[in-house]
């Protein structure tokens, strides 16, 4: 397994600030700033919002029409000054979504692939770290087309590391296997691309993947950059209710803040009044959001506890999704709960009953409504 060290020295950070323009009027506007070393930074939103392109742009597969790239102390592009890097003179690994390997090469000429300019002693010894790394020990001699999707997706990867890139570009890099497999690979995948220390940038529009491979969250809509910043910060702060949204927060409704006192807002919604943080910005009207995994579901009287809002609600529906159970409250205003079968199970829950739902003051994210 080679060191960090011998990949790359710690590279500078990625700075890319450009605009792609598309004859049909769409327009892509990105700012981004990459650490330096490992981290995982996710480009996340609906289809069609430009996630790809700005993937393609950073590759060098695509030309912006203005702006620059800067990464490792180098100049990728710079519109004015008229650079536009290869992706080879840029030095990036770029795993599409469909793999692109080779049918008729075996998993390991599949791996040294790319390693033309290097002597045969090197090549060997990089492919059978590669081999090592992806646990790929007795497939070298197989075609793609007899391993599995996930063995497809390590050769793919071993592939594309095996060269030493110094910034990793991953497009959709679980779409093409099954609903099970995706879930086992995304910490294996996290835990692979982190030996190889250098920074990933991930698209997707999955937001449970996002979530598990990410350091770095940016969401994106319309062809623009809508928040950036740590996942949890992200997901639980959306900064305006279109990101809200598009990170899958369960309920948004409208309330109204009745006064502020000592950090906390007491927000009317519907019938019901509601304790939580208060905005940074001073506002009337908010926008309340809840997040389905901070709803705390109990049977009879809330006992004693330190959370400030106890809901009387009765359980209007029950869904299971995978793990977790979905539960449509009614306590006032819509509410919506997941809790683990577990819990669903151990509480007898059932549509109709009468239960509490408690939440804590910090988990209601409050957002200005113009």
């Amino acid at each position: 397994m080679m060191s960090a060290s011998e990949a790359h020295s710690n590279p500078q950070e990625l700075v890319a600030t450009f605009e792609k323009r598309f004859a049909g009027g769409a327009t892509i506007t990105v700012g981004l700033s990459l650490p330096a070393g490992f981290s995982v930074t996710t480009l996340f939103g609906p289809s069609g919002c430009g996630k790809t392109t700005v993937l393609r742009c950073l590759a060098g597969l695509e030309r912006p029409n203005e702006g620059s790239i800067r990464a490792a102390g180098k100049v990728w592009f710079d519109s004015q000054q008229k650079i536009c890097l290869t992706p080879q003179q840029r030095d990036i690994g770029f795993l599409f979504q469909d793999y692109a390997l080779f049918p008729h090469l075996s998993v390991i000429e599949n791996i040294a692939f790319g390693l033309s300019n290097c002597s045969r002693h090197e090549r060997d010894q990089r492919v059978a770290e590669m081999v090592q790394v992806f646990d790929l020990k007795g497939l070298e001699s197989r075609r793609t087309h007899q391993i599995s999707g996930g063995q497809q997706q390590r050769v793919a990867l071993a592939r594309v590391l095996v060269r030493r890139p110094r910034l990793l570009l991953l497009d959709e890099p679980l779409s093409a296997l099954d609903a099970t497999l995706r879930e086992q690979l995304r910490i294996e995948l996290r835990r692979r691309l982190s030996l190889f220390q250098i920074p990933v940038i991930v698209v997707t529009h999955d937001r449970v993947e996002a979530i598990a491979l990410s350091d770095h969250l940016v969401i994106m809509e319309g062809g623009r950059i809508r928040q950036s910043g740590p996942v949890e910060q992200v997901i639980t702060r959306p900064s305006d209710l279109s990101v809200a949204r598009i990170v899958g927060v369960e309920t948004v409704l409208v309330g109204t803040i009745l006064n502020v006192r000592e950090g906390l807002a007491t927000v009317q919604v519907g019938r019901t009044t509601l304790l939580a943080v208060a905005p940074t910005i001073p506002a009337k009207c908010v926008h309340v959001c809840i997040r389905g995994e901070d709803v705390a579901i109990r049977k009879g009287p809330a006992g004693e506890t330190s959370v400030r809002n106890h809901l009387p609600a009765i359980i209007q529906s029950l869904t299971p999704e995978g793990p977790l159970v979905r539960i449509g409250l009614d306590c006032g205003f819509d509410l919506t709960a997941l809790v683990t079968r577990p819990a669903c199970t151990e509480l007898q829950l059932k549509v109709g009953d009468q239960v509490t739902a408690n939440l804590k003051a910090p988990a209601i994210h409050l957002i200005a409504h113009d």
